[in-house]
């Protein structure tokens, strides 16, 4: 079912929030040759650079997780000199660790019909025909060589009794292709990257730093060739040169706020590179995981993701009648649950992908079915009440077949970080769980090499834009991080660097050095003297409330509308009555998390523009104005077939939409159904 929207409307809101410049296309790819020939010829026409050479090269890094830990280690094994930041205080607390339930691999161990092509297919229909062909192939190739590395490297994934590797399934998918290590994925595969990073730290092939956040790119003569830091402990502002730079620095989804990343978690890395010229792909592209701990009061500061490996086995239900949601669930009877996961998607049932999961309970609760404490929610009409926000993910029926013993096994470390912060046993009554800001599958445009508009700007894992579409399937993360650590930028970022001897120096006294570190400067000394009268975080904590109100789960053009003007005087608010307190020389963590905010304004603007120019639903993106009769996402192909690529024009610009075609040779375009 298709439709045609209105372009008239469209071009009356560009006139005031957008520009449209030219076309933009991938060209490293060859789209000539069949797609399952197009990295191998890839591989083998980029130059190389021959073993000597790499001593003298370096490549800066930033970001320690499964992307950046894999590409540091990988470029240091190969012979490069590597300069590897981190926010953290050690590789080993990127934000990967906190990945639960697995990787995905074309293995097809279970002999299920599995295979790269089936997990491309997978991926390109989960990300509602809006990823970039060639990309999810490649990745889709690559995955089974990421779980021989994993296992050479000591990961722990789980094995059957006889000793094979097991497999479990994950949404969006009828094969089971996830290979896992109980629900702490994330934090085995960071722990092989790490130990691999740091047999290169040893060797001296790779400089280590700690406590160093990124706060801008240099950019010199048109290339990427360094960037500035501030010592997080010391406030030291210092500027890093190499021949080529590397993000590898995670998503964007604290700019709601409340979400399941890390608190750390920011955009400022890829926001810095935007402005200096780096063009920003899909931003309103943002996942709504439906498997979080619900909110439960006005003073969290984060949501904790339960793995999506327990609708394995958990059936997710509401009471059919209202009046029955403040019942224990155990008083419940069998007649009176509505399995609506089951019942509207018979053939995926709790595996459908998390885009529809994450919608389907939103109409639940909407319907006054939702269940747990209600919590205080304000309409965009100003009406303010009351709201249980909650469905039962219930494992009765899976103890009562498989026993305790078995499930404990499977998921046990999840159940007790559930009930050490619920207080409540997930064994003898039903997790309540409700969709939560995870991933976001936007980020900065890359071509097929990984490398972004700016030339030797490359961006890997979840800081690019590239492999998953309007919505990522579950596993996939790990996936393309360590795809694209292991594997791409390895085999890609070497024909940029057969042209590093013609590159000339850079150091402190290059004239983007000397206006980087002004900037920066300039900055932090703006953000220390403002002295107003609110905290970062109630600003924050605003921003977030309007991203989440008109720009997360459904999305519609007054909301929108809305939603800018609203971020535009929060940005005024921000930048003339924030109160940061202490000094830049030493910790100062309002300071830091001051600068973050000061981007997330911005890229929350940029996302509601792209929500409003795109009228259309796919995925993750829900426009109300654009579903079936059956309340799915309707895509209009017609018109929005392609990459929105932004351009930074300055600040009080509009910015500019740079459109990037997306042409499907190897596989059918189709209305996306999992019924």
């Amino acid at each position: 079912m298709t439709a045609t929207v209105s372009s008239n409307n469209n071009a009356a809101l560009a006139d005031q929030y957008w520009t449209t410049g030219d076309e933009i296309h991938d060209t490293k790819a060859n789209h000539d040759l069949p797609i399952d020939k197009i990295w191998t010829d890839r591989q083998f026409t980029s130059r190389l650079v021959n073993p000597a050479n790499r001593r003298k090269m370096t490549v800066i890094i930033v970001g320690t997780g499964l992307a950046g830990g894999a590409a540091a280690a990988t470029l240091g094994e190969a012979g490069y000199r590597v300069e590897n930041f981190c926010y953290q205080d050690s590789p080993r607390r990127a934000h990967s660790i906190a990945a639960q339930g697995g990787i995905n691999a074309a293995k097809n161990y279970k002999n299920d019909g599995d295979s790269v092509y089936r997990l491309f297919y997978d991926t390109v229909k989960g990300g509602d025909y809006r990823s970039r062909e060639t990309n999810v192939y490649r990745l889709a190739a690559v995955s089974a060589n990421i779980i021989d590395q994993c296992v050479a490297q000591g990961v722990p994934f789980a094995r059957e009794y006889g000793g094979l590797l097991d497999n479990r399934s994950f949404g969006g998918v009828q094969v089971q292709r996830t290979f896992y290590a109980r629900g702490q994925t994330g934090q085995q595969l960071l722990i092989g990257a790490y130990q691999a990073l740091e047999r290169q730290v040893h060797a001296g092939t790779v400089h280590m730093h700690t406590r160093h956040e990124m706060v801008e790119l240099i950019v010199a003569d048109g290339r990427a060739r360094g960037i500035v830091t501030r010592d997080m402990v010391t406030g030291k502002i210092e500027e890093w040169f190499g021949d080529a730079v590397v993000l590898a620095t995670g998503g964007y989804g604290n700019v709601f706020f409340l979400s399941t990343n890390a608190m750390g978690c920011n955009v400022t890395a890829s926001w810095r590179a935007h402005r200096k010229g780096a063009y920003f792909g899909n931003p309103c592209y943002t996942q709504i995981h439906p498997t979080c701990i619900p909110v439960h009061g006005e003073n969290q500061s984060k949501l904790t993701l339960m793995s999506e490996s327990l609708r394995n086995d958990g059936r997710i239900w509401v009471p059919k009648r209202a009046e029955d949601c403040e019942k224990d669930p155990r008083d419940i009877p069998e007649e009176d649950r509505d399995y609506y996961l089951e019942r509207i998607y018979p053939s995926f049932g709790n595996l459908v992908p998390r885009d529809i999961a994450s919608r389907q309970a939103k109409y639940r609760c909407d319907e006054g079915r939702g269940v747990g404490p209600k919590v205080r929610e304000i309409d965009s009409d100003g009406t303010e009440h009351m709201r249980a926000r909650g469905v039962y993910l219930d494992f009765s029926e899976a103890i009562q077949r498989m026993g305790k013993d078995a499930v404990e096994k499977k998921y046990g470390n999840l159940f007790d970080m559930y009930q050490r912060i619920t207080d409540e046993n997930p064994y003898e009554v039903p997790m309540r769980i409700y969709p939560a800001v995870h991933y976001t599958m936007g980020g900065l445009w890359v071509d097929y090499d990984l490398q972004s508009t700016i030339p030797g700007l490359f961006v890997c894992g979840e800081a690019n834009f590239s492999d998953h579409g309007a919505n990522r399937l579950g596993a996939s993360a790990l996936m393309q991080g360590l795809a694209d650590g292991y594997w791409v930028l390895p085999n890609t970022i070497t024909d940029y660097l057969a042209d590093a001897p013609k590159f000339g120096p850079v150091d402190e006294k290059h004239p983007a050095a000397v206006e980087a570190r002004q900037g920066v400067e300039s900055r932090i000394n703006k953000l220390l003297t403002i002295n107003g009268t609110r905290t970062v975080d109630s600003i924050h904590k605003e921003l977030g409330h309007i991203m989440w109100e008109y720009c997360g789960m459904e999305r519609n053009e007054a909301g929108l509308i809305k939603a800018i003007g609203l971020i535009r005087n929060l940005r005024n608010e921000f930048w003339t009555n924030v109160k940061v307190t202490g000094v830049n020389e030493e910790l100062n963590q309002t300071l830091e998390r001051a600068g973050r905010l000061a981007d997330f304004l911005e890229l929350g603007e940029l996302m509601c523009i792209d929500a409003l120019h795109r009228r259309e639903s796919c995925g993750g993106h829900f426009r109300a104005e654009s579903q079936t009769e059956e309340g799915e996402a309707l895509r209009h192909d017609d018109q929005f077939q392609y990459v929105a690529a932004w351009e930074w024009t300055g600040e009080g610009h509009k910015p500019t939409l740079h459109k990037e075609p997306l042409v499907y040779k190897s596989i059918q375009v189709k209305q996306r159904s999992y019924k």
